[in-house]
């Protein structure tokens, strides 16, 4: 059972920036791909960011520009930086792995870390 555990997220002003990391409990670069995903209450869980095995990256037209996903394959570690937040970002956050075997796809998901933006 892989274990994918969030960090970083928290209360932050309008405009500012958050760090949020993902350690996985094994070889993130064994994933196809890696994400953060947010869920906003009353809303559906929906894409922010993914990179692939390869290193490409994907991004939601709501946050190009403003966050950036990266990795550290050494420390097993996917992070999300979030740059000039916006009222609109708050969410809890989840961290995804996915395993594509076959034509079958196996996702494993982190427990989540709040996002709150002030406005």
């Amino acid at each position: 059972q892989v274990q994918l555990v969030e960090s970083g997220g928290g209360l932050v002003q309008a405009g500012g920036s958050l760090r949020l990391s993902c350690a996985a409990s094994k070889r993130i670069f064994s994933f196809n791909a890696m994400g953060w995903f947010r869920q906003a209450p009353g809303k559906q869980r929906e894409l922010v960011a993914a990179i692939t095995r390869g290193g490409t990256t994907t991004y939601a037209d709501s946050v190009k520009g403003r966050f950036t996903i990266s990795r550290d394959i050494a420390k097993n570690t996917v992070y999300l930086q979030m740059n000039s937040l916006k009222p609109d970002d708050a969410a809890v956050y989840y961290c995804n792995g996915r395993d594509l075997v076959g034509d079958t796809t196996y996702d494993s998901w982190g427990q989540g870390t709040q996002v709150t933006v002030s406005s």
